[in-house]
C-alpha cells in the first residue's frame, strides 16, 4: 500500500515531520521570547512577514510568548509549524481558539502547503472547516479510551456524510445507530417558552483603557440561550462583564437593581481557559452531582450519560485530556444552582459527536430548569443547535465594539456572515451546512437575497 513506502521512509529518517500539537496552551511552558524572535528561528524560506500578515499576527510580533491568549498562540503555533521546511505537516485542532474570520484564514493557509506537493495531516472537530481544508477523510471509530480504528480514505464530501450516518458500506461497518441530522430552517422556538424577564439592561457605552464598547439596551427571559457571535479580543467577554458588573472568574453572585428593586441573581460560569484545582478523581464530581438536591434524578442522569462522565470516573483531574476536561467542566456549570449560565466555548477540544450532543445537552437543560443562558462560540454548526437569539459583535479588536440587541437566528447569522463575507449551502443529501467558494456562483447568488446560512424561505 501506499502506507508501505511511507513508514519505509519513515524508518529510515527520510522524512520531515513537522507537528502543530493539539494543547497549545503549554508551549510557553517550553519556549520563550517574543513572537517575532520565536518566528524567525523557524524562517527558512523568508516567508515570514507574507504568514504574519495572512494569520493576522503584525501587531503581537513584539509581544512574549507568555502573555498571549489562546488564539493568539494557536495563530502563532500554525505559523511556527508553516514555516518549518517538511515533508509531511501534522496539524492536531487548528482552529480551536480561534473566531470564524481566523479559523477561514488559517485553512487558506494551510490549503497552500498541498500546492507545494507536500502532505498535510489534520485532525479537526469543526466539520464545516474540515470540509473547507480537506481533500480526503479517514474516519476513525471504535470505544473512547479502549480501541480505535482508521476507516480507508474516502472523498471529504462523501467521507463525512458517511461518518453522520454512521455505516462504512465498502467495510460493512455501523458505527452508530442513529444517524447526525440537520435542520435547513432555524428551528422552532423552545419547546417550554420563555419566561419571566430576569433581567433588563439600557444601552451602556463601556470604555476600558483604550478599548471601547457600544452595548444596544435588552431583556433577558428564563428559558431563553443567547448565542453570542464576533471576532476574538472584540468585547464578548467584557459585555457579559460588565452587563452583570462582576468578574466572572472571581465572583458567581451578583446583585443588581432593576426597576427600583434589588435583585440577587446567581450566575453558573464555564470559562473559556479552564482550570479545576484538586488531585480528585472524576467520580468526585459525579458524587456531588448525584447529591445535588435542586435537580431531578433525570436531570442529573441525563447530565452524567450524556458527557460520557462514567467512563472516566476513575481517571483524576490532572490526568484528563482537554476533551475530557471540557466535559467536566461543563457538567460542574450546568450542575449548580443557578439563574443564568454562562459557557464560553463549550465545544473546545471536543469531537463532533459529542459538540453536537453538548448542544443538544445544553439547550435541554436550561428549557427544562426555565433559567437563561450566554453561549459563546465561534462553531457556526454547534451554535445553531444550542441558540435561541443571536448578539452579533463587530468592530476592531482590541479598539472598539458594538454589540447588537438579540437578533433572530437566521437574521443574527446573516449579519454575522455577511461581515465575515462568507456563505454556506446545503449539502443534498445530509443537509449539513458547507462553506462556498468564495465568488463562486453559489456564493455570489446567497449574497444577492442576502441568505447567508439556512436555505431561503
Amino acid at each position: 500500500s501506499e502506507l508501505h513506502q511511507y513508514f519505509t521512509d519513515l524508518s529510515k529518517n527520510k522524512l520531515n515531520i513537522v507537528y502543530k500539537p493539539q494543547n497549545i496552551t503549554v508551549i510557553p511552558k517550553f519556549v520563550s521570547g517574543t513572537v517575532i524572535e520565536i518566528l524567525s528561528k523557524n524562517d527558512n524560506d523568508d516567508k515570514l512577514s507574507q504568514i504574519t500578515e495572512k494569520l493576522n499576527l503584525s501587531k503581537i510580533l513584539e509581544r512574549n510568548i507568555s502573555v498571549l491568549s489562546g488564539g493568539e498562540l494557536q495563530r502563532v503555533a500554525i505559523a511556527a509549524a508553516y514555516l518549518k521546511n517538511g515533508d509531511v505537516y501534522l496539524f492536531d485542532e487548528p482552529s480551536s481558539f480561534l473566531d470564524v474570520s481566523e479559523r477561514i484564514n488559517m485553512a487558506k493557509l494551510v490549503r497552500t502547503l498541498s500546492s507545494e506537493n507536500k502532505t498535510v495531516i489534520i485532525v479537526e472537530h469543526d466539520l464545516a472547516i474540515l470540509d473547507y481544508l480537506s481533500d480526503y477523510v479517514s474516519i476513525l471509530y471504535g470505544e473512547p479510551g479502549a480501541y480505535g480504528i482508521v476507516s480507508h480514505p474516502q472523498g471529504v464530501r462523501v467521507g463525512i456524510n458517511i461518518y453522520l450516518n454512521g455505516y462504512i458500506k465498502d467495510e460493512n461497518v455501523r458505527f452508530r445507530e442513529v444517524p447526525i441530522l440537520f435542520h435547513e430552517h432555524p428551528p422552532q422556538e423552545s419547546l417550554y417558552g420563555f419566561g419571566d424577564t430576569i433581567y433588563s439592561y439600557e444601552d451602556i457605552n463601556i470604555s476600558l483603557g483604550n478599548f471601547n464598547l457600544k452595548v444596544t439596551g435588552s431583556e433577558i427571559h428564563s428559558g431563553e440561550i443567547f448565542g453570542i457571535l464576533g471576532a476574538n479580543g472584540i468585547g464578548k467577554t467584557t459585555f457579559i462583564n460588565s452587563i452583570f458588573d462582576s468578574t466572572m472568574k472571581n465572583k458567581e453572585r451578583i446583585e443588581f437593581e432593576n426597576e427600583g428593586e434589588e435583585f440577587k441573581i446567581n450566575v453558573s460560569l464555564k470559562p473559556q481557559y479552564i482550570k479545576i484545582d484538586g488531585d480528585y478523581p472524576v467520580s468526585d464530581i459525579i458524587s456531588n452531582i448525584r447529591l445535588s438536591s435542586h435537580l431531578s434524578q433525570s436531570y442529573k442522569k441525563r447530565l452524567i450519560n450524556n458527557l460520557n462522565l462514567e467512563n472516566i470516573r476513575e481517571r483524576k483531574i490532572p490526568e484528563l485530556s482537554g476533551g475530557e476536561l471540557q466535559r467536566v467542566a461543563i457538567a460542574q456549570c450546568l450542575s449548580k444552582e443557578a439563574d443564568i449560565f454562562i459557557l464560553d466555548e463549550p465545544s473546545a477540544f471536543l469531537d463532533i459527536e459529542m459538540r453536537l450532543q453538548v448542544a443538544q445537552l445544553i439547550r435541554k437543560s436550561l428549557e427544562e430548569l426555565k433559567k437563561a443562558g450566554f453561549v459563546v462560540e465561534h462553531d457556526i454548526i454547534t451554535q445553531d443547535f444550542i441558540a435561541d437569539s443571536i448578539l452579533v459583535f463587530e468592530g476592531i479588536p482590541g479598539l472598539k465594539g458594538r454589540a447588537s440587541a438579540p437578533q433572530s437566528l437566521r437574521d443574527g447569522f446573516n449579519l454575522f456572515l455577511k461581515m465575515m463575507g462568507i456563505t454556506f449551502r446545503r449539502d443534498s443529501a445530509t443537509k449539513r451546512p458547507r462553506v462556498n467558494k468564495l465568488n463562486s456562483k453559489k456564493d455570489n447568488f446567497q449574497k444577492s437575497i442576502n441568505e447567508y446560512y439556512y436555505i431561503p424561505k
